[in-house]
């Protein structure tokens, strides 16, 4: 797939005379890098290329506990990922960035300048490890650029704290010396940048230390907690972002996500995509493909954690359980129709009219099907075509940090409340309990997702983060750092089918749109119905003559604890016996 960053349009091409990934030995490429401004922002932008690209953050999701899809993912089925099949750990792009911090020394160039380099390589170090953190847990620390002799190739792993500590202070660095301007295009690392990894990483950290207390380092969890509190504070305070609202209640949301430039009042940092410089993405080719993507939908047990629009939630409804799509999907938050295919969604077609398009059971298994990364136009569905840009960090991520770091920490205040999550549910729409803390749990809520919470607040924060953030990849790091595992276990359920073996009407226009069938199609077949099988063991429903729809109902979804890290493969530990495999692996 392709994609491009702004800043490599602009300087990559006047950088082809060096060799990024040299080895660390002065070259007269080296000396011409590494003696000017022009030449350390020039490697620096080789940097970007570790951003994540549009489908590291679109395709993500398919590892969560809220979408059916067309197969169990690895992880979760029994036997299948271990230490033969798991993937290499890759070091590469840390030899990249250490050796470039080794090399900045030439004193032609001024202390600022350079620090400001640093500052962005020590970024990018700092997010390299704390994705290996997330994955591995304990790790070597490498600060260094390594030779095939160099005696830490041998090294085992360092503790998590030091491992993290040093990641706390790579990311310090970087926001005390990063000087680059946020500008309008979204596509450089800036100081506000760094503090949105910053916010990132602390929360994790901190959560992860609360709720795996099998580390025994819960009681450093709140240091943790304060660091992500004191970032996102300094980007609030900048007064430089806000909630979108430009567009209505109706069309905000989705408008971060389908624009071709990023709405630069909510996003961060963005990857930009352009059809005239031939890079674009999937994001519609993946979701609207029965054979491209993985057919991801999300569940009705997720559908069902949509408020309404009076702030109450849906459970609450003596018949939630028995509403068909049509019914469920009436006044609630505005960002389930900006997440969804609705009855009333409509798609360009190939004559450039707008036509309802009702979920496609060619695409989905639930009929929960997302729209949130997809340009509602059908010439974007058959390739990697996409133009919209993709955010990377975007501020309704920081209000959300914020929210659940205080919360955690015990200090949200009713002011906290209503500048974040408050702010974020008056954008959908909703109208009640956005100003005030919660102070009721909501049963369904917790006995479904998180059992073990009592706390009306946290809750609401964690269902505010599932519907704000969905598709964006942040589902299973959350799960993994509250300690939810269990969740992956969860049926693949979809909507609700009053009985099998008959029409449903889909839009709400009076009309058949879908006939579930057990057997065999009808005969009396009707133009323009979707007839969709069954009545087999990959797709059925939860009962013979109805209820909801269920994606691979005899195929278990296996969860240990031990997955929360991964294995490190076989060959990694061979080459370095120091490593030790992960518990249980």
């Amino acid at each position: 797939m392709k994609r491009v960053n702004v800043i490599l349009l602009l300087f990559g091409i006047l950088f082809a005379g060096c060799d990024l990934q040299e080895i660390p030995k002065d070259t007269p490429n080296s000396e011409q890098v590494f003696s000017s401004k022009r030449g350390l922002e020039k490697y620096a932008n080789s940097f970007y290329t570790m951003l994540p690209s549009a489908s590291d953050i679109t395709h993500a999701d398919y590892l969560s506990d809220y979408a059916t899809q067309n197969t169990i993912p690895e992880l979760l089925r029994a036997g299948k990922l271990n230490a033969r099949t798991v993937d290499r750990w890759d070091w590469e792009n840390l030899r990249k960035i250490n050796y470039f911090l080794q090399q900045n020394h030439n004193s032609d160039v001024t202390k600022k300048v350079r620090n400001n380099f640093n500052g962005i390589a020590r970024f990018y170090r700092a997010w390299f490890y704390f994705k290996k953190v997330k994955k591995y847990g304990k790790v070597p620390w490498i600060n260094t650029p390594l030779d095939l002799d160099s005696e830490e190739l041998e090294a085992p792993r360092d503790s998590r704290e030091m491992v993290m500590d040093s990641v706390l202070a790579d990311i310090n660095y970087a926001i005390a010396h990063i000087n680059t301007q946020r500008e309008s295009s979204r596509t450089k690392i800036t100081k506000d940048v760094a503090l949105a990894l910053k916010s990132r990483i602390c929360l994790f950290e901190g959560t992860y230390r609360k709720y795996h207390p099998e580390l025994n380092l819960d009681n450093t969890a709140e240091s943790w907690l304060q660091e992500s509190v004191d970032a996102t504070k300094n980007i609030i305070k900048s007064s430089a972002y806000s909630v979108y609202t430009g567009a209505g209640v109706k069309k905000s949301f989705k408008e971060i996500f389908t624009n071709d430039q990023p709405i630069n009042t909510s996003v961060l940092l963005a990857n930009v995509y352009s059809e005239d410089l031939g890079v674009q993405h999937d994001a519609n080719w993946w979701y609207t493909s029965g054979t491209y993507g993985k057919r991801l939908s999300f569940t009705r047990t997720f559908i069902n954690t949509f408020l309404m629009e009076d702030g109450t939630p849906f459970t609450n409804l003596n018949n939630y359980k028995t509403k068909t799509f049509v019914e469920e999907v009436k006044n609630r938050d505005a960002r389930l129709a900006q997440s969804i295919r609705m009855p009333n969604y409509k798609m360009t077609n190939s004559s450039g009219e707008e036509v309802l398009t009702p979920p496609n059971f060619s695409y989905t298994y639930s009929g929960y099907q997302p729209i949130k990364w997809i340009i509602p136009d059908k010439h974007y569905n058959d390739r990697d075509y996409n133009i919209n840009s993709i955010p990377i960090f975007r501020y309704a991520e920081i209000l959300l940090n914020y929210a659940e770091s205080k919360a955690e920490l015990g200090s949200i205040t009713n002011a906290d409340w209503n500048k974040t999550v408050g702010a974020l549910r008056r954008r959908a729409g909703i109208t009640g309990g956005t100003s005030t803390l919660p102070s009721k749990v909501d049963p369904y809520l917790q006995k479904t997702y998180f059992p073990g919470i009592s706390d009306p607040i946290i809750l609401e924060i964690r269902r505010e983060r599932g519907v704000e953030l969905a598709l964006e990849g942040f589902r299973f790091d959350d799960i993994r750092r509250w300690k939810r595992g269990e969740l992956m276990e969860m049926k693949w359920l979809g909507m609700y089918v009053p009985s099998a073996n008959s029409y449903i009407d889909l839009t709400g226009n009076g009309e058949p749109d879908i006939y579930f069938y057990t057997n065999k199609k009808p005969e009396d077949r009707k133009d323009g119905v979707q007839y969709a099988n069954i009545g087999t063991d990959d797709w059925s429903l939860t009962s013979e003559n109805g209820g909801y729809l269920i994606r691979l109902p005899n195929q278990n979804k296996v969860w240990k604890d031990k997955k929360y890290l991964y294995p490190i493969n076989k060959k990694d530990l061979q080459k370095n016996s120091n490593l030790k495999q992960n518990p249980g692996w």
